[in-house]
């Protein structure tokens, strides 16, 4: 059935908003300008601040979701369900968990490349499943295993691919690269947590996904905004880039940003499209399917990649395009997009029916098409 108008806008939205904030982020790690008290030009390196940013993003989801309440409100007919009241701190232990697993991936945004930082975080469906196996007493499908370990495969063709061009970045040191690299992958074990803690605490209640994302965003930006107090007087030495080698100087950052402006657009492009890029997410799921959703999230590592190579953010490499296809086709055989395909082959057909037998329907609904560790945060 084809598209309509409104479904093929949710689509485009989702594309160009969950590129746009890898980009955004990107493009601010790669400016340079005067910090505080004429402190001479140096990279704006402020991971946590920009963390900060993408939390208000995820809390503007709130207003939105009552703005939307309101107008629905006023309509003959109200089609939103607000959802039951909940005890709002239920949230609170999956958002430090992604408050922690984002600024990680933050301070590795400004170790590797966009489209490595984007790819790598394709291995959140390894530990997703084996703590969901370990913690939610789930049973995989041997399509899911299979798919666990292409996605390993791919990670380790993507870490070869920024080893080899490591050796021919000027921009980033070979040990930054990797240490970038490990630590996008583990950010990934701390956003697995997170999934399963949603699912097991969370997704049980009926609360609206605009308003979860959102509640979620009320957590980490208070107290991450909070952190940066303390986080201003706490040394790291050379691990920091910033003048005063602190865990995060704020200050700093809002000089830069007062010295050269664009910063703030970038920031701010991070900020917004964070927002609308959950708004269209959830939107994908309800009004095409999760799978569709799915599909638009492994194609904008492929539009982050040919961007930052339009923009010479970095260089080519064969290995690289072989990473992404082989980590698209474990992500795909995990989520069981491979399915229909099958389905119309006779020889496989009875494959799908040996594999459906292994689970109840109920667990086949979990595993495959509900979608719901998908509402969070996926910047």
């Amino acid at each position: 059935m084809a598209w309509t108008k409104y479904q093929l806008f949710l689509a485009g939205l989702m594309l160009t908003t969950g590129s746009l904030n890898t980009l955004s982020a990107k493009w601010a790690d790669l400016f340079s300008a005067k910090g505080c008290h004429d402190v001479p030009e140096h990279n704006f390196s402020h991971p946590f601040v920009q963390a900060v940013g993408m939390f208000l993003g995820e809390l503007s989801c709130l207003a939105v979701f009552y703005i939307l309440l309101c107008h629905d409100r006023r309509s003959p007919e109200p089609r939103i369900n607000p959802g039951e009241s909940f005890n709002p701190l239920l949230f609170f232990p999956p958002a430090m968990c992604d408050m922690t697993a984002t600024s990680i991936m933050y301070v590795a945004l400004n170790m590797t490349s966009a489209s490595s930082f984007q790819m790598l975080r394709g291995a959140v469906i390894i530990f997703t499943g084996l703590l969901s196996v370990a913690f939610l007493g789930r049973r995989l499908l041997p399509s899911q295993w299979l798919g666990i370990f292409v996605t390993i495969l791919g990670l380790v063709i993507v870490g070869l691919a920024d080893f080899f061009s490591g050796h021919k970045d000027d921009s980033h040191k070979l040990s930054d690269i990797v240490t970038g690299d490990l630590l996008i992958i583990m950010a990934q074990i701390i956003v697995s947590v997170q999934m399963v803690l949603e699912e097991k605490f969370v997704y049980r209640h009926n609360i609206h996904p605009l308003k979860a994302v959102g509640t979620e965003g009320f957590f980490g930006f208070f107290v991450l905004s909070l952190l940066l107090i303390p986080m201003y007087f706490i040394p790291v030495g050379d691990f920091a880039d910033n003048p005063r080698h602190v865990l995060e100087d704020a200050l700093d950052a809002f000089c830069q940003i007062g010295h050269k402006p664009l910063i703030l657009l970038a920031l701010l492009g991070n900020t917004v499209s964070i927002a609308f890029f959950n708004f269209a997410g959830i939107s994908v799921t309800k009004e095409i399917s999760a799978t569709t959703r799915m599909v638009l999230d492994s194609l904008r590592t492929l539009v982050i990649w040919v961007v930052s190579l339009a923009l010479g953010w970095e260089q080519f490499h064969g290995l690289q395009v072989l990473g992404f296809l082989v980590l698209l086709l474990g992500t795909g055989l995990y989520n069981g997009l491979h399915r229909p395909v099958m389905a119309r082959i006779p020889c496989c057909a009875g494959m799908l029916d040996t594999e459906e037998e292994q689970n109840s329907p109920e667990e086949r609904e979990r595993l495959l098409g509900d979608g719901k560790v998908q509402t969070g945060d996926e910047s």
